[in-house]
């Protein structure tokens, strides 16, 4: 009964790691205009997790294609667009943003997403806010 377990666990341990786990999840951005009088508070979900990666010492001598820098990116995905309250009229008030609908780990395609590796420090308000969730508008 031992073996048997310490062989389960050995191939859960290997799966594990062979495993991806890049999936849709919650996110809450904030969008304003300078001409607007409020911000926008939306609730949506972007893809985020891990991918696996390969990156070996000899690289200079394989071909791109061996090499594996696969990120969590749009399997499949839909535009939302909204309306940000307070804008006057020479100011367009909508704004459109993705909502992810499936993951996979792939190339990060620079057509429909941000492929950068940092931090939003910019992701706050400094209007007052209205909510916005995926559907609804509060």
């Amino acid at each position: 009964m031992t073996a048997i377990f310490l062989i389960s666990m050995l191939f859960g341990l290997l799966c594990g790691q062979a495993t991806s786990f890049c999936i849709p999840t919650e996110y809450m951005m904030h969008v304003e205009r300078q001409e607007c009088d409020y911000c926008l508070t939306i609730n949506t979900t972007i893809c985020a997790g891990y991918c696996m990666t390969r990156d070996i010492n000899g690289k200079q001598f394989l071909p791109k294609y061996a090499l594996s820098q696969d990120v969590c990116t749009y399997g499949d995905f839909i535009y939302k667009t909204v309306e940000i309250p307070g804008c006057p009229r020479h100011v367009s008030p909508y704004f459109s943003f993705p909502i992810a609908v499936s993951c996979k780990c792939g190339k990060c395609n620079t057509d429909y997403s941000d492929c950068v590796h940092e931090i939003i420090k910019t992701n706050y308000c400094t209007k007052p806010q209205q909510s916005y969730l995926v559907g609804v508008s509060i």
